[in-house]
C-alpha cells in the first residue's frame, strides 16, 4: 500500500481546516508499522483514508495497482470487504452473535464460500489466536481481551492483504494488550500482511518494525527499529 501527497480539508472557505497536509507513505507486504503522535495529529483520519472509508481532498491511496478515491462507492465497498481489514479500539461485536458467528460474518457478507465452509475457516481462525474452547459463548461471556482477539480474527476473515487497526490496545489491561499485539504481530510476520497500528503506547510502538509519527497532520519523523 502507498500513499501520495495525501490531504484532507475538513469545511469550506474561512471555516477550512487542514487535518492531513501532503502526507506520503509506503506499506510493504508483511511489516508491521506504528502509526503514532498526539491527538488531534490526523492519525484516524489517515487510517480511515487508507481504509477507503473517507475520501481525500487531494492525493492518492494506492493498493495493488488500484487508486483507492477513484473508485465509485459500489466498488470501493467490494474493496474494503475483499482487502482490508479493521480492527478498533472498541470490538464493536455483535452481542446477539457467537464469537464464531462474529466471525463468520465478514465472509457471509462477501459470499463466496458455503455455510460450512464459513465455520470451517471460522472455527481455524479462533484456533489461531488460542479461542477455539470460545467459540460458542457470547460477547457479554468473554473477557476484553478475548473480545479484541475475536475482533482480530474476524479482521482477517476475508484473507486481507492489510489490516488497519486504530488503538486495538488502548481499552484494555497490559496482559491483554500484550495478547493483541502479539496477534497482529503474527499477522505480519507470519502471515505477510501489512498491519497499520496506530497507537499511544510508546512500548509497543518501539516494538513493531518501523514507526511513522504525526504531527498537525504532517509526518515529522520515520524511525526504523
Amino acid at each position: 500500500m502507498s500513499v501520495l501527497g495525501l490531504s484532507r480539508v475538513l469545511g469550506d472557505g474561512a471555516a477550512a481546516r487542514p487535518v492531513l497536509q501532503g502526507v506520503s507513505l509506503g506499506i510493504e507486504r508483511g511489516e508491521f508499522v506504528a502509526l503514532t503522535g498526539p491527538s488531534g495529529s490526523g492519525k484516524s483520519t489517515l487510517l480511515y483514508l487508507l481504509g477507503a472509508l473517507d475520501r481525500p481532498t487531494s492525493g492518492e491511496v494506492w493498493l495493488d495497482g488500484v487508486e483507492l478515491s477513484s473508485l465509485k462507492d459500489d466498488k470501493r465497498a467490494a474493496l474494503r470487504r475483499e482487502r482490508l481489514g479493521f480492527i478498533f479500539q472498541f470490538h464493536f461485536l455483535l452481542p446477539e452473535l457467537t464469537a464464531l458467528e462474529n466471525v463468520m460474518v465478514p465472509m457471509m457478507r462477501l459470499g463466496r464460500l458455503s455455510r460450512e465452509e464459513w465455520m470451517d475457516r471460522g472455527r481455524a481462525l479462533l484456533e489461531l489466536f488460542d479461542l477455539g474452547e470460545l467459540a460458542n459463548r457470547k460477547p457479554g461471556q468473554l473477557s476484553g481481551g478475548q473480545q479484541q482477539r475475536v475482533a482480530v480474527a474476524r479482521a482477517i476473515a476475508n484473507d486481507p492483504a492489510v489490516v488497519l487497526a486504530d488503538e486495538p490496545t488502548g481499552n484494555l489491561d497490559s496482559a491483554n494488550a500484550e495478547r493483541v499485539f502479539t496477534a497482529l504481530a503474527g499477522l505480519a510476520r507470519e502471515q505477510g500482511r501489512s498491519v497499520l497500528m496506530v497507537t499511544h503506547d510508546p512500548e509497543l510502538a518501539r516494538r513493531t518494525d518501523r514507526q511513522i509519527r504525526l504531527r498537525d497532520g504532517r509526518i515529522v519523523a520515520r524511525e526504523e527499529i
